[in-house]
């Protein structure tokens, strides 16, 4: 949104118009400079929503497997990997991070991918964090 000042020439049609429109003045008569003056506004920004990574427990996807996942596709050193591996054996579920939607979607895609490559039925889904 922007602010402009009339020039004096357009000052004048706008004031005629004012005068037949409303019958009345224009709200403010005085003096305008010939120069226009912008004002930016100032965007109003938000952090994007972020969404979790999820890998889901199943019985036939090796540890080991998992593991390699974790550390290719996220990242991860080999103590993270195993840690969040185990939430996953043992919990059901373990979060391999946060991202925003375009990037948790593109990390799901790729371990779904890599998994049915490799025949494996690991499941990974994204959550609103």
């Amino acid at each position: 949104m922007t602010t402009r000042f009339l020039q004096k020439s357009e000052y004048s049609a706008w004031e005629a118009q004012c005068s037949l429109i409303f019958n009345s003045q224009p709200p403010f008569t005085e003096d305008i400079d010939d120069d226009i003056a912008v004002q930016e506004a100032q965007p109003k920004l938000k952090k994007p929503q972020l969404y979790k990574v999820v890998l889901l427990n199943d019985d036939y996807t090796p540890m080991d497997f998992v593991i390699e996942i974790l550390e290719r596709f996220f990242n991860m050193n080999r103590e993270t990997a195993v840690h969040v591996m185990l939430n996953v054996h043992t919990k059901g579920k373990g979060i391999c991070g946060t991202f925003t939607r375009d990037i948790a979607e593109t990390k799901v895609t790729q371990v779904s991918e890599y998994a049915s490559q490799h025949e494996h039925p690991l499941r990974c889904t994204l959550e609103p964090a």
